[in-house]
């Protein structure tokens, strides 16, 4: 049974959000940018968008993100001069679709704000990459809501220097934070900073 809002001790003051997979499914994005780096190959090399966007996809899925190019270079012969056209289309590339929130977080978002609690995300990967990702979300109007912190430019998650940072900036004790996790890396984090935390699936599902 998913954990809603109200659920969550009334004495926290703030939530803290990591990104990918705990507030929309990272592969919405992924599967979008293979998507238009296979029409730009098709277009230039002549190569097909749908094998290559499903090849893509698959090794994604079986091997991870790292291993996407490569594949690509093995199996289709492509040219390690659209490496970096790749790259960059996953800095900055503009998507055809907004990336949507999971629905359950969408509401324990929605009510956490209604109820005057701060919102942070705090989130590691390149910033420039999770910031494209930031601005092509579909928030609801929940922008001026959300403090975003760049654990990169700190120190990645595990460490805890992030969430310090933040505790400082915005005046909150430890006691006030509840850390939605979303992998063993932000349990980790959280433990190492003597916060709270609730694992994302537990609202999700």
């Amino acid at each position: 049974m998913a954990v809603t809002y109200s659920e969550t001790d009334p004495r926290k003051k703030a939530y803290i959000f990591e990104l990918d997979n705990v507030l929309f499914p990272a592969k919405d994005y992924y599967y979008q940018i293979y998507y238009l780096f296979a029409n730009l190959l098709e277009y230039t090399e002549l190569n097909s968008a749908a094998k290559t966007t499903e090849l893509m996809i698959d090794t994604y899925n079986d091997k991870g993100e790292g291993a996407v190019y490569d594949e690509l270079v093995a199996r289709l012969n492509v040219d390690e001069k659209y490496r970096s056209k790749l790259e960059i289309m996953l800095l900055t590339a503009r998507l055809p679709l907004k990336l949507l929130l999971y629905s359950n977080m969408l509401t324990f978002i929605q009510e956490a704000v209604t109820d005057r609690k701060k919102i942070f995300i705090v989130t590691n990967g390149a910033p420039q990459m999770q910031l494209n990702k930031i601005r092509q979300v579909e928030w609801h109007g929940l922008q001026p809501y959300l403090t975003c912190y760049f654990a990169e430019e700190t120190r990645p998650k595990p460490e805890p220097d992030v969430l310090h940072l933040l505790m400082k900036e915005h005046s909150l004790e430890r006691r006030d934070l509840l850390m939605i996790t979303g992998s063993e890396t932000d349990i980790l984090c959280a433990e190492a900073c003597g916060l709270d935390h609730l694992p994302a699936s537990g609202i999700l599902y």
